[in-house]
């Protein structure tokens, strides 16, 4: 019997991409860098670093309020995200993101003003405000590192959980792939916002980042169906994503071998920080091209239909080849 071949469906895509454009992606990538920022911060402040720590903070809100209003900005109104506040439901990585990144703001927000009246010597107007601020900073860190790491990873899993075949069939690494993105954000991010002799901590998270980075995406991709995986290495978003590991292979390096000097340092941020962005813009845009052309969907399908026949298993897909 002859192979079937199929080029189109009906003219028409399988599965149909979403509508996500540059707003998504801001989204995508300040999240991640909120996220880490945190973090950051975190270990900044267990290590006695006052300037990363407060830089971190000071990141993390800025990068969760700009987040924010990227995604406000493409639901077309704000009360679109307050209507998805409405409901809590754990099984929606879209309903707990809401949730994941209202809570996180708040908590970003104190302890972002905390370091706000430090930084200009308590003279801002806070009246008996600065005292519970004061009261409320530990309990708003307790709450970003709690939150951190799921803001930065669950993007991951929101793609994941679509019909689009690159994204779901990089379920398994997409979480990963996106938080080792987001720590090499908030590397980048430290790097060029603060002495190198306070960044040691976002050197060494850099090149952890790193390696978890290229290692998950190579695994995805070996992973995939090879239909599945080609949005990733051609095209557009996959000239994004071999750039992207171009600028993090080279911010690492540069991070970590001449991290001690200043210029150096601001170079490398840069470059981690662009590397993050290509990354979490390329993999959106290889999912939105894998829904476009039907063949990504209707190759995997055939051939995990072919293996099962090859097993003697039959009965349990409702796929078939006419």
């Amino acid at each position: 019997m002859e192979k079937p071949q199929f080029s189109t469906y009906y003219g028409r895509p399988v599965v149909k991409a979403p509508p996500w454009g540059d707003e998504i992606a801001a989204y995508l990538f300040l999240g991640g860098l909120a996220g880490g920022s945190s973090l950051l911060a975190v270990g900044a402040r267990w290590t006695d670093r006052p300037l990363l720590r407060r830089n971190a903070r000071l990141t993390a809100l800025g990068a969760v309020g700009l987040g924010t209003a990227a995604l406000i900005h493409d639901l077309g109104r704000p009360e679109r995200f307050l209507y998805m506040l409405r409901t809590f439901k754990p099984t929606s990585p879209m309903s707990m993101g809401t949730w994941l990144l209202s809570s996180f703001s708040t908590a970003a927000a104190v302890t972002a003003a905390v370091e706000m009246d430090r930084l200009t010597a308590y003279r801002l107007p806070l009246g008996p405000a600065r005292r519970v601020l004061r009261v409320c900073e530990s309990p708003a860190e307790v709450g970003t590192t709690l939150l951190a790491a799921p803001l930065a990873s669950y993007t991951g899993a929101l793609l994941a959980d679509t019909a689009v075949p690159t994204w779901n069939a990089g379920r398994d690494e997409l979480p990963f792939l996106f938080a080792s993105s987001a720590a090499l954000a908030a590397s980048g991010a430290a790097l060029v916002s603060t002495p190198p002799e306070q960044t040691q901590p976002a050197r060494a998270l850099s090149a952890a980042a790193a390696i978890g980075e290229v290692a998950s995406m190579k695994i995805m991709k070996k992973r995939m169906h090879p239909a599945e995986a080609e949005p990733l290495e051609d095209g557009a978003p996959g000239t994004m994503l071999r750039w992207a590991e171009r600028l993090t292979l080279a911010g690492t390096a540069g991070s970590v071998l001449l991290g001690g000097r200043r210029p150096t340092a601001v170079l490398s941020g840069l470059l981690l920080l662009g590397g993050s962005a290509l990354t979490r813009v390329g993999v959106l845009r290889a999912g939105i091209s894998s829904a476009e052309d039907p063949r990504h969907t209707i190759e995997p399908q055939k051939d995990r239909l072919e293996r099962r026949r090859a097993q003697g298993v039959v009965d349990d897909s409702i796929t078939t080849v006419g």
